[in-house]
């Protein structure tokens, strides 16, 4: 079975992005890191992903909305990450 996509919309400067980063690059997860600091389409397309969306980092596993970096992170508590990111 083929590893889901990974999106990650994040801001410049941003700690929780580095974090989420962090345990990602830690699993050996691919990604793709999308700056929407200035705004712009990918923006755009983040807030078409996740409406409610008003921080960052915003994750996306294949069809899955994560959420931020906290989401993230309590996924990895619970055991739950590796199965999400083998898809």
């Amino acid at each position: 079975m083929a590893k889901p996509k990974i999106d990650i919309y994040t801001k410049f400067g941003c700690p929780f992005c580095v974090r989420a980063k962090d345990l990602l690059d830690k699993k050996g997860a691919q990604y793709e890191e999308y700056d929407i600091t200035l705004g712009g389409p990918k923006k755009a397309e983040m807030l078409d992903r996740a409406p409610n969306a008003r921080t960052v980092p915003q994750i996306f596993i294949g069809e899955t909305h994560v959420g931020g970096s906290d989401d993230l992170a309590a996924l990895e508590r619970e055991g739950k990450l590796d199965a999400l990111l083998a898809g």
